[in-house]
């Protein structure tokens, strides 16, 4: 019997490769589409699956909206990948920031718990959680002290992840993800910065290339493998 799976941010970076695996091993994907967001289906069209997966309405500062996502979907998996996920957006709508990021984490675990709680959880956490750096390397025993409004907002709902796993023993775990990129991945990311940058000077449409933070270090990975490591954590007993 196939599984059923719902998916927020499914029109992101890491929904869309997430629904394309899940495609490819059976699952029914259903994915919550906020119709005020200002995003497209063109990752989902830019991997052919756009008409295989199930839209519904719903919003992660909505909690009725998302408990009917979970009685339509009747999801065996949740991936919570929805989220205002750009730093910098963060120190300019940081309430914002934390009602998608905290408490729309918060609301999912909610829901999920009050239709299913034996479905499985899986919360997309940040290392932007460890913030100022204590240790060259980080571990899951590091210390976190964020510096971002996204940060703190990631820390809720990583904590209040162990919250419901701890409380109600609910199948429910955290992915603590570095940057991850492919060529689904937003503009305002830096490689895509970087290679948009270089098409454009090449084409003479921009001079120069503008950089924030040169100074920082972070490990890079491609979206498609950290989407699978996604799944397998789900796949644990």
């Amino acid at each position: 019997m196939s599984k059923n799976a719902l998916i927020t941010g499914i029109t992101g970076q890491d929904g869309a490769y997430l629904s394309r695996l899940l495609l490819s091993k059976g699952y029914k994907v259903h994915g919550i589409l906020a119709r005020r967001s200002s995003d497209t289906l063109w990752r989902l069209r830019e991997l052919d699956i756009a008409d295989d997966v199930v839209l519904l309405d719903g919003d992660l500062t909505d909690l009725s909206s998302l408990i009917r996502a979970m009685h339509a979907s009747k999801a065996d998996e949740v991936y919570n990948l929805g989220a205002q996920s750009f730093v910098g957006s963060s120190w300019q709508q940081p309430i914002l920031t934390a009602q998608v990021d905290g408490v729309g984490a918060l609301n999912v675990l909610e829901a999920v718990r009050i239709v299913n709680d034996k479905a499985h959880f899986y919360q997309a956490s940040t290392s932007e959680m460890f913030g100022l750096i204590q240790a060259e390397m980080q571990s899951e025993s590091t210390p976190f002290y964020p510096r971002s409004p996204y940060g703190v907002a990631k820390l809720m709902a990583h904590w209040a992840t162990v919250n419901y796993r701890e409380s109600f023993g609910m199948h429910a775990s955290s992915g603590i993800l570095f940057n991850h990129e492919s060529p689904l991945r937003g503009i305002e990311f830096v490689t895509r910065k970087v290679t948009d940058a270089v098409a454009r000077i090449k084409l003479g449409k921009q001079r120069e290339l503008r950089l924030g933070n040169i100074d920082s270090k972070r490990d890079w990975g491609f979206a498609g493998d950290y989407v699978e490591a996604m799944w397998l954590m789900t796949q644990q007993a």
